[in-house]
C-alpha cells in the first residue's frame, strides 16, 4: 500500500486527520525533523536553563581567566567549553543566551504578526485610500535597508534588548502586510465569502472569521523564516553594541565582548558563532518543513 493511501484511509475526526496529514508531509523533509529535534533542544535548554547550566552567566571565577576547552592543553573539567576573558563559565553562558535570543525573536514575531496581519487584512479588505496610504508607507520602510533603520532607531530608543526589539519588528511589518493583504485580496474573491456575506456576516466576522483562516499558511511559513531572521538581527544589534548590554549574556553580545580575544582564546568567539548559526540553521531547515506541509503546491501525491 502506498504511503499516499495510508494517510489518506486515516480514521478519526477531521481536526486528527489534518493533523496526520500535516505530519506526514512535514516528516518527509529529514532535514525539517532534524531542524525540529534541534530547536525543540535549544527551547528546552532555555527553559531549564537553571538547572542544567553548571554556573550563574554573571559568576566569575577569577582564577580561570580564558581557560580553554576540556579536551584543550590547559583546560579544565570544572568548564567543558572553557571560560572567557573575565573567568565567566561559556556553557553556562551559551545556556542562558539561548533565553535572550529566543525570547526576543517571539516577541519580534508577535508584534510583527499583530501588527502585519492587522494593517494587511484591513488595507486588502477595505481597499480604497487607506490602502494606498498603508501601503506607500509601507513602500517608504522597505526602501531604507533593514539594519540601517534598525539602528537609527534604536539610536532613538536608546540602547538595549527592548529597543533592539522594537526596531527590528518595525523593519519585518511590511513584509507581512503584503503578503497579508495579497492573500486577502486574492480569497475576498471566492465563493465561500460571497455566501457569507449574502447570508449576512457583516464586515469584522468576514475579515477575521471567513477569511483570515484561509490567509494564514504562507503567513506561518514567513513568521518561521522571519524568526530565525530576528535572531541574527538581535545578535548584529547586540554586537554592534546597541542591543543587548552587559552582563546580558546574548549570544551576538558574547561575540562582541571577544572579538579581541579571536587570535588567542579561538573558544570564546567559535561557540557563540556557532550557537547562532545552528539554531538559525536547524530554524530554516524546519521553515522548509512548514512550506512542504502547508502549501498545497507543494505537496506530491
Amino acid at each position: 500500500m502506498s504511503t499516499a493511501t495510508t494517510t489518506s484511509d486515516i480514521g478519526g475526526s477531521p481536526r486528527t486527520r489534518a493533523i496526520a496529514e500535516f505530519w506526514h508531509y512535514f516528516s518527509e523533509n529529514k532535514g525539517a525533523v532534524v531542524g525540529l529535534c534541534f530547536v525543540g533542544i535549544v527551547i528546552c535548554c532555555a527553559i531549564f536553563a537553571p538547572l542544567i547550566a553548571p554556573y550563574s552567566p554573571e559568576e566569575q571565577f577569577r582564577d580561570y581567566f580564558l581557560v580553554p576547552p576540556v579536551w584543550e592543553d590547559g583546560g579544565s573539567s570544572m568548564f567543558l567549553l572553557g571560560t572567557d576573558a573575565v573567568g565567566r563559565d561559556i556553557l553556562s553562558r551559551l545556556i542562558y543566551g539561548a533565553r535572550y535570543s529566543l525570547a526576543a525573536g517571539c516577541v519580534i514575531i508577535a508584534l510583527t504578526l499583530t501588527s502585519g496581519i492587522g494593517l494587511g487584512l484591513t488595507a486588502g479588505y477595505v481597499r480604497g485610500w487607506f490602502e494606498v496610504l498603508v501601503m506607500r508607507l509601507m513602500d517608504i520602510i522597505l526602501s531604507v535597508p533593514s539594519l540601517l533603520l534598525a539602528l537609527v532607531l534604536v539610536t532613538v530608543l536608546g540602547p538595549g534588548l527592548f529597543s533592539a526589539i522594537v526596531a527590528i519588528a518595525v523593519t519585518y511589518v511590511p513584509h507581512f502586510v503584503r503578503l497579508t493583504r495579497a492573500q486577502v485580496i486574492s480569497e475576498a474573491q471566492r465563493d465561500y465569502v460571497t455566501a457569507s456575506r449574502v447570508a449576512g456576516a457583516g464586515t469584522l466576522r468576514l475579515m477575521v472569521i471567513a477569511i483570515l483562516p484561509n490567509c494564514m499558511a504562507p503567513l506561518i511559513v514567513q513568521a518561521t523564516m522571519s524568526f530565525s531572521t530576528s535572531i541574527l538581527d538581535v545578535a548584529a544589534l547586540g554586537f554592534l553594541g546597541v542591543g543587548a548590554q552587559p552582563p546580558t549574556p546574548e549570544w551576538g553580545r558574547m561575540l562582541a565582548e571577544a572579538r579581541e580575544f579571536i587570535t588567542r582564546a579561538w573558544w570564546v568567539v567559535t561557540f557563540p558563532g556557532l550557537a547562532i548559526l545552528l539554531t538559525v540553521l536547524a530554524i530554516n531547515l524546519m521553515g522548509d518543513g512548514l512550506r512542504d506541509a502547508l502549501d498545497p503546491k507543494m505537496k506530491r501525491s
